[in-house]
């Protein structure tokens, strides 16, 4: 006989329930979602009763001595609102909210930076975010800090009892973005690029439509809001396709597919895919190069069509092959192996889209490059992770002058209107804390896994990727032994890596496989055992500390069980690997590059 709860009938929502539901901290949408009504109902309802939050400081002196720092939470208990009003034109400042794998700290720098910017120009900042634990929520940041949730109801209660002039919704990634049209259509001021070409970015369908407007490339895809039509979409394009939805950030249940039954159950599980929030499944682009680009543009300040000013500040290359979300992925500006034709086709297009979308501030675009053929991936309007590398790396900071040319400023007043492109070698690489999770492997995907960055700088790029090495806690090894074990895919391209490292004085140790191959090639070998063929083998190797540098690309979509234990056993030694064949060459030219000339430091400010 089946069990279940018997629930009461919900009394008629009057004064004194919803009273007591908002003291108990239910949110307008959970009111709504029980009494079968909309949450602009509950909210039309409790403003008619004029229940609305106060806000209380929050005491940082501990009782102790009276507390003046500005931070506010919101109470339903009817006391005194301890808000203190003032004249100034104000600015709302939507953070990234709790900092969470795949939610940057990069975000947090823009938010920063934004009240920096618009406090030097006259604003009073209002911070809203509910992290205590960074930067953008220190005493010093801004004017006001409200320790709220990034919903709708939260974030119109602030805006309309401080009664700001505008709101930034993009500085702290997808989780103000999301609510940027929900905001305007409340009567929200959002300065910078409109909701409406937001919509235009994010939605996949209308997205489409923009770059074939364009005559823009993108990889051949489809929509699907089903089972069915996923798989209708893949059958047309073939496998391996790659599979995302709408309105995500760090590349949250993206994935690439090499089956039906993945895609099956992809379509099931991973997502909640309707009509309105359609998925887009591309044709994936085998060993394409990735290239993000960042730029800035007062388009939307100007009715006149070509007008206004739209400036790259970066465009970098991946060191890994396309597939690799871009907040994991290695990168290098400038790039390093794009031709100048590929590099003006990607500037063209990022403004013909600025302009198509009238973009008020910054803009992340992501390409990928197949046989000289650039594609788009997909567009941001607005601040992305790489914005404080790109910053840091030509010596602007875009994020502020973002702020000031959605404020009202130009680019032309603000004296940056020409694409800074230096004369030394930027490379970012990415921090994992794959050493806190046993049994993870350790390969890239496109869904962000990473936990932060660091940035190697130098004349020489062999040098400036071994900085970024030793900065990311995996110094590149003068000498020793390199194990090397490739899927059968990367057999016919691991010799010239191999024959790399053999002359730089390493000693290659393999299994069957590899060896086979490498011997063939006129390499010498040392065997080893795999792991079900006995002892010792190559986890023994690594623990004994016989191994200096792990190259191991994977066997497919579904790694097998021995080469997870590799990977896990290289991070748990402290052991550097490289999982792509692109990152063992640059590994190789960077120790070549060490052992020729050593390395030199210079500070930031030097570089500038």
């Amino acid at each position: 006989m089946a069990c279940g709860l018997l629930l009461a009938p919900m009394p008629p929502l009057n004064s004194e329930l919803l009273t007591k539901a908002k003291g108990l901290g239910f949110s307008d949408r959970q009111i709504a979602h029980l009494t079968g009504q909309t949450e602009d109902e509950i909210r039309a309802l409790r403003k008619k009763l004029g229940l609305v939050p106060s806000y209380r400081l929050v005491d940082t002196c501990a009782a102790e001595f009276e507390a003046y720092t500005p931070y506010y939470y919101s109470t339903y208990d009817r006391g005194d609102d301890e808000v203190k009003k003032t004249p100034q034109k104000k600015v709302m400042i939507l953070g990234g909210g709790p900092n969470r794998i795949g939610q940057g700290i990069e975000f947090d720098y823009c938010c920063v930076h934004a009240a920096f910017a618009l406090k030097e120009d006259g604003f009073e900042t209002i911070m809203v975010n509910s992290n205590p634990e960074t930067v953008s929520t220190d005493y010093d940041t801004s004017d006001k800090l409200f320790f709220e949730p990034l919903t709708l109801e939260d974030v119109l209660h602030i805006y309309e009892r401080e009664g700001c002039w505008g709101a930034i919704a993009q500085f702290g990634g997808q989780t103000p973005l999301n609510l940027a049209l929900g905001l305007q259509k409340n009567g929200v001021n959002i300065i910078g690029t409109s909701p409406q070409s937001i919509e235009i970015a994010e939605d996949r369908k209308f997205f489409a439509a923009m770059l074939d407007k364009l005559k823009i490339p993108q990889p051949p895809n489809g929509l699907a809001t089903n089972a069915e039509e996923a798989l209708a979409v893949a059958k047309k394009l073939d496998y391996p396709v790659l599979v995302r939805p709408s309105f995500v950030l760090g590349g949250r249940a993206m994935q690439i597919v090499y089956s039906d039954a993945e895609l099956q159950h992809y379509m099931r599980f991973a997502v909640e895919a309707s009509p309105e929030r359609p998925v887009l499944v591309d044709k994936f682009l085998e060993d394409a190069t990735e290239v993000d680009v960042d730029c800035i543009a007062d388009v939307g300040h100007v009715q006149k069509a070509g007008a206004g000013t739209i400036v790259i500040g970066g465009i970098l290359e991946h060191i890994e092959f396309a597939g690799v979300h871009s907040g994991d992925a290695a990168m290098v500006l400038p790039p390093h192996t794009l031709s100048e034709e590929v590099i003006e086709v990607i500037r063209k297009h990022t403004h013909a889209m600025a302009r198509e979308l009238k973009v008020v501030g910054l803009m992340n675009v992501q390409y990928a490059v197949k046989d000289e053929k650039v594609f788009v991936l997909e567009v941001n309007p607005r601040a992305s992770r790489t914005v404080p590398f790109v910053s840091k790396a030509i010596g602007v900071p875009l994020a502020k002058l973002a702020a000031k040319v959605m404020a009202g400023k130009t680019l032309k007043e603000l004296g940056f209107t020409k694409e800074i492109r230096p004369d030394y070698w930027a490379i970012k690489e990415s921090v994992f804390p794959f050493n806190r999770f046993h049994g993870q492997d350790i390969l890239l995907s496109p869904e962000m896994r990473s936990t932060g960055e660091v940035m190697g700088l130098d004349a020489d790029r062999g040098i400036a990727y071994a900085k970024s090495q030793m900065a990311a806690g995996s110094s590149l090894p003068a000498g020793g032994k390199v194990f090397i074990s490739v899927s059968d895919a990367h057999k016919k391209d691991v010799v010239p890596v191999a024959r790399q490292f053999a002359d730089l004085g390493f000693d290659i140790v393999a299994t069957s496989g590899t060896a086979a191959v490498l011997e063939k090639a006129g390499l010498k070998v040392q065997r080893v055992l795999k792991l079900l063929e006995g002892r010792p083998n190559v986890i023994d190797l690594l623990k004994n500390k016989e191994i200096q540098l792990v190259i191991n690309t994977p066997s497919g979509a579904a790694p097998r069980e021995d080469e997870v234990k590799i990977r896990t056993t290289a991070i748990y030694t402290g052991t550097p690997i490289m999982t792509t064949l692109s990152g063992a060459k640059a590994a190789a030219r960077g120790i070549a590059a060490l052992k020729k000339s050593g390395y030199g430091v210079k500070t930031l400010q030097e570089y500038h």
